[in-house]
């Protein structure tokens, strides 16, 4: 591993980590030199939060901490930077930061295809109904292969997939949907429908739901994006169709999700993120065709050390003086 610019001389400060980092962001971490606040695994509580950045000059934080106004305040005024070790960064309060002239950073980029792969993953495993074999195997009951057992969705037999959001991870998507032979349209604010990019068709929302087979949600959460997936978005969709959700839990609205499986407005759906994380749902549990991982999309080794590194770069550059690496604007 190569030592970054911002990282070749000891930085001076306190720095908060609010979450134990992996193995090599964590000597990553050590190497600065600076005085180390680190919590432990689990997320902490909000007075630890508190106390860990009471007095601190940077903090490193991760998706499950929120940062607001008050949090900001019980800091103090030396905090320079918080840095957020993932791409969205809803869980921040940008507003209350720049009131505090406290600069934010996310990773952008370093992630996109650790989560376009979970996202393929979680396509073929809803659509070919993996999961729902593997219970079944584990079921003890007796079974034996049949025509009819299990049949699921060809995905490279003409199937088209709807990228709701074309950024990065939603372009690394379509990258391997392409490989798979699917047929790749996307709906993108910064995209004119009719347009074609790199053998992807830039269409309307609502064109996109109508025609696709699996619909991906790719869009950061805002209050634009929040419930973008609702009943009306739900019930425009294929009933023969499937909804994959790798961005943020609140753009897909998830009670109007669980009444559309039960209901059969689409056949099934995969979601690595939720509402009201990481509390889940309970009626989530009992919903048919439905696939759930606890928000791992970005879980892959080097991905994640990655994520870490860039965060503590972003932490040692601004503590040295020098523009953030990733600032987020």
């Amino acid at each position: 591993m190569t030592t970054s610019p911002a990282t070749s001389r000891p930085v001076t400060g306190t720095i908060y980590v609010s979450r134990l980092l992996t193995d090599r962001a964590m000597s990553h971490l050590h190497s600065l030199g600076a005085e180390l606040r680190v919590g432990s695994e689990a997320p902490p509580t909000r007075s630890e939060l508190e106390a860990g950045l009471a007095g601190a000059n940077a903090a490193v934080i991760t998706l499950t901490e929120r940062v607001d106004a008050d949090l900001l305040a019980a800091a103090g005024p030396q905090l320079k930077v918080i840095a957020n070790v993932a791409v969205g960064f809803d869980n921040v309060d940008l507003s209350a930061t720049e009131a505090a002239g406290v600069t934010v950073t996310n990773t952008p980029g370093v992630l996109d295809r650790a989560s376009a792969d979970h996202t393929f993953a979680l396509i073929l495993d809803v659509t070919r109904r993996i999961t729902e074999g593997d219970r079944l195997i584990r079921s003890r009951q007796p079974w034996i292969w049949g025509p009819r057992m299990l049949v699921g969705l060809d995905v490279s037999a003409g199937a088209t997939l709807g990228i709701l959001g074309y950024g990065r991870i939603g372009q690394a998507v379509a990258r391997r949907a392409k490989a798979f032979d699917m047929t790749v349209i996307a709906s993108s604010r910064s995209r004119t429908p009719g347009t074609v990019e790199d053998g992807v068709t830039f269409v309307d929302q609502a064109t996109l739901l109508s025609e696709s087979d699996v619909v991906s949600v790719h869009t950061p959460l805002t209050p634009e994006t929040r419930h973008l997936v609702d009943a009306a978005a739900l019930k425009a969709m294929k009933p023969t169709a499937y909804l994959i959700n790798t961005a943020r839990g609140g753009v897909v609205d998830e009670s109007a999700l669980i009444a559309a499986l039960h209901d059969g407005d689409i056949r099934g759906a995969a979601l690595d993120v939720f509402e009201g994380e990481p509390r889940v749902n309970p009626a989530l549990l009992d919903a048919p065709g439905l696939v759930l991982t606890p928000h791992t999309a970005s879980a892959g080794e080097a991905t994640r050390d990655t994520m870490g590194i860039l965060a503590i770069d972003n932490v040692a550059a601004v503590l040295s003086g020098n523009p953030a690496l990733t600032p987020v604007r």
